[in-house]
């Protein structure tokens, strides 16, 4: 067996032990620590119950809540945070419907993340792109499951219903909009609650790629 078939048979070995280790969770909110400390990196999640979207200026208004020691109108125990700024429309009866819901970049909420988790019992924060340095916070006590982008038109078929909104003064991408969902998904578990981080090891594995072939 020459090289090249070496290297594809241990890929496709390495793609058989991945399938056989990835395992599929179906969670409803609110999550508890059990749920969280049964999750492993690159674990499939769906949710179905209520999440929060939350995104920069929500995340400073929570900092300033605590502060002041004001409780937020939302309940955050064992809360799901979603990074997104939905675009919403009301109807005539009053009530909100999600036009488009998809994740927005996570690595803004990164620096404002440990003090809001320090404060609140969060069990999972969903988002795209990873949120660097992250696993030492999230040890033990929460998650960060990756959305794919992209998809703001096919998320709300798994949006059953918007149940409120808070703080509709900071604009409507920026307000915290409760979401109750069914089967909301896939996620990809990037940042588990054992300290494995996906995106780390992406990065990393790249950079070796790259000093490798610079070195040639």
């Amino acid at each position: 067996m020459n090289r090249q078939n070496q290297k594809q048979e241990q890929e496709k070995k390495q793609k058989q032990e991945k399938k056989q280790t990835q395992q599929t969770h179906h969670l409803k909110t609110p999550l508890s620590k059990e749920d969280i400390l049964k999750l492993n990196a690159e674990d499939i999640v769906y949710l179905t119950g209520t999440i929060l979207t939350a995104r920069d200026e929500a995340h400073l208004r929570i900092i300033e809540s605590d502060k002041k020691k004001q409780a937020p109108p939302f309940d955050l125990e064992n809360a799901v945070i979603y990074h997104c700024g939905p675009v919403m429309e009301k109807s005539e009866n009053g009530t909100w419907k999600a036009v488009a819901a998809g994740p927005t970049t996570s690595d803004r909420m990164t620096k404002m993340t440990p003090t809001v988790l320090k404060s609140h019992n969060i069990c999972a924060l969903i988002g795209k792109g990873g949120m660097e340095n992250i696993a030492d916070t999230l040890s033990r006590k929460c998650v960060y499951l990756s959305y794919t982008g992209g998809c703001a038109a096919m998320t709300v078929d798994m949006i059953q219903s918007v149940g409120a909104v808070y703080w509709e003064d900071l604009g409507m991408a920026e307000a915290v909009w409760e979401l109750n969902v069914k089967d909301f998904g896939p996620l990809i578990v990037g940042v588990d609650a054992h300290g494995n981080d996906v995106f780390k090891k992406v990065k990393e594995k790249a950079k070796a790629v790259f000093m490798k072939q610079t070195l040639k």
